[in-house]
């Protein structure tokens, strides 16, 4: 796990394996440092060097404390450099494995999960990794030189840090063991908040229609509440780190000063000097021990993030490319064959059943349905949004899975239900369509969308700049813009899924009329509540509860369909009156 998520360093390797090595320069002045203190006491100011050696002593001890600090400065910068490299690398494979994603992939995170794993999650990887390459050799290494440096001025004396270990172990493995739940719990309350706050500012102008603010505010402060007791349930672990260090320390050094003092009045193989150094070397040992922890705390934290990301990375993704695939579709043509399909991919819970159609290039389809009947499932087959569960869906005379993805979804256009448009200017909405498209390709498309009048109304024209989701346009304005983006990808097959129920029925006729002028080449299919909306298909499809129970012309479907038939009157009555 551990390996999988820090294999993305990528080209910021080498400052995380410089980083160590600066950090060993460092821990080495400072350890000789203590010596050399020592040695001044001893021979500087209690012994015969006198002021002359003490100088000298001290000169010295200053220039390694300067190359010291240069060490920690350097490692700090190659250690950041590494830290934010790594985040870029990470957040940028998590970015495109997401964008990889089927729908089915996606249907799993909800936005806001997904969101805190790309932020959170990854700041507390990078950090933890910052804190790794900088302590992981220096601490250790400390450790293990100072202890080498304290046993040499006095063996007997350093069994007083020997005694402090255990007890330390002891509360550091207690805490990694159990802090770890407590913050995977904590990143799911996150992502509870952050689906709060996503789902209030999408729907702003919902909640101040309805006057729901204080609601709204009620269930952020209940979701920021629950974030907040579940991180003091995970600190209050934490925070038992520091004391019993510092508890230790302070221990250690009384007993070094009790024990130590007794031996430097008796004059029992130990100097004012030697003492002196012996503290700071069991200093230095317990600071190292105490990054050692922080070290570990860090990877317990970091470790329900690192699962979490993990979980992104190592999502299967449901619909396989075939990428070295050179079909492409030569029509417009599409046949289901006793296709199935479920959400769940269990074959008791079919959402669509034995679905048998053909469906000719350059037709026009309707299809009708009651809410739930899976008409939007239906289309969202045809460019592999989903994958059937079982059955053969042919496009162009080939299997689907045949085709490159980008093949397949570069020949059908489809306008989703729910309309989506990005910040910038409508030129560049409408150039996702196509990026090349020139200024007389989208005034053509936008004019079939009826979209030209209302974009000329604007001061800048196609130069004007969209909010974020394009709030400043109606709904029946973006519906019109999304039709026109998918017209310039000038695909075999199109695919308006309800895209025209913002706009009034003259509109909507204008555009169908559009249609059939300039698309006779192309497959339309159009979903549509309206049944003036698909009469004047070719031919229309009558879903009901996932299996299609009619496909006929609209004469005949009055005829012979009762669920068609009820539909129709009960629209020519509500238009009537």
């Amino acid at each position: 796990m551990y390996k999988k998520v820090f294999s993305h360093l990528g080209e910021y390797k080498k400052y995380a394996i410089l980083t160590p090595i600066i950090m060993i320069g460092e821990v080495l002045m400072e350890i000789f440092i203590p010596y050399i203190m020592a040695e001044m006491i001893n021979n500087g100011i209690k012994g015969d060097g006198g002021v002359e050696y003490t100088v000298k002593a001290g000169l010295l001890m200053i220039g390694m404390a300067v190359i010291s600090l240069s060490f920690g400065a350097l490692g700090g910068m190659t250690a950041a450099r590494a830290g934010m490299g790594f985040g870029k690398n990470l957040r940028g494979a998590l970015f495109n494995k997401v964008q990889d994603y089927s729908f089915a992939n996606v249907d799993k995170y909800s936005t806001a999960s997904l969101v805190t794993r790309l932020t959170t999650d990854v700041t507390n990887i990078q950090n933890t990794l910052m804190m790794l390459i900088r302590m992981a050799i220096r601490a250790p290494f400390m450790m293990v030189g100072a202890i080498i440096m304290a046993v040499k001025i006095s063996p007997k004396l350093s069994t007083v840090f020997f005694v402090a270990v255990p007890v330390l172990a002891i509360i550091l493995i207690f805490i990694m063991t159990n802090a770890h739940p407590r913050f995977s719990k904590m990143l799911k309350k996150y992502d509870g908040m952050n689906s709060a706050v996503q789902e209030n500012l999408i729907g702003i102008r919902v909640v101040k229609a309805f006057v729901r603010e204080r609601h709204e505010k009620s269930k952020f402060e209940a979701s920021a509440t629950d974030v907040r007791s579940a991180q003091v349930m995970a600190e209050k672990l934490i925070i038992l780190n520091g004391p019993a260090m510092q508890i230790s320390m302070y221990a250690c050094i009384v007993a070094i000063l009790w024990f130590g003092g007794n031996m430097v009045i008796n004059m029992t193989g130990m100097e004012t000097g030697d003492l002196s150094g012996f503290i700071s070397y069991i200093t230095q040992i317990l600071s190292s021990l105490m990054a050692l922890s922080f070290i570990f705390i860090s990877l317990v934290i970091s470790r329900a993030s690192i699962g979490r990301v993990c979980e992104i990375l190592d999502e299967e993704i449901d619909i396989k490319d075939a990428p070295h695939s050179e079909i492409t579709p030569i029509d417009g043509s599409i046949e289901f064959k006793n296709v199935n399909f479920s959400y769940s991919k269990n074959p008791d819970n079919l959402t669509l059943e034995n679905i048998n159609l053909k469906i000719n290039s350059g037709e026009t389809i309707g299809i009708i349905g009651g809410t739930g009947s899976a008409k939007s499932t239906l289309v969202q087959l045809i460019p592999r949004l989903y994958d059937v569960l079982d059955g053969e869906l042919l496009v162009g005379g080939h299997n689907v899975k045949e085709y490159r993805l980008e093949t397949l979804r570069n020949e059908v256009a489809m306008v989703l239900q729910k309309n989506v448009l990005f910040s910038g200017t409508i030129r560049d909405n409408l150039k996702w369509g196509n990026e090349n498209a020139t200024d007389e390709e989208i005034i053509a498309a936008c004019k079939n969308a009826q979209a030209h009048d209302f974009i000329s109304s604007f001061p800048d024209g196609y130069n004007t700049v969209m909010g974020q989701g394009g709030v400043n346009v109606s709904g029946g304005q973006k519906q019109r813009l999304c039709i026109a983006r998918a017209l310039l990808k000038k695909p075999k097959i199109i695919i308006l899924d309800d895209s025209t129920s913002a706009v009034d029925t003259a509109t909507d006729a204008n555009i169908r009329e559009a249609f059939k002028r300039e698309l006779s080449d192309t497959t339309a299919i159009i979903i549509a509540q309206r049944i003036s909306s698909v009469q004047d298909a070719d031919r229309t499809i009558v879903l009901d509860d996932g299996k299609v129970v009619a496909f006929d012309t609209h004469e005949n479907l009055i005829k012979n369909c009762s669920i068609y038939r009820e539909v129709y009157e009960s629209q020519m009555k509500g238009d009537e009156e």
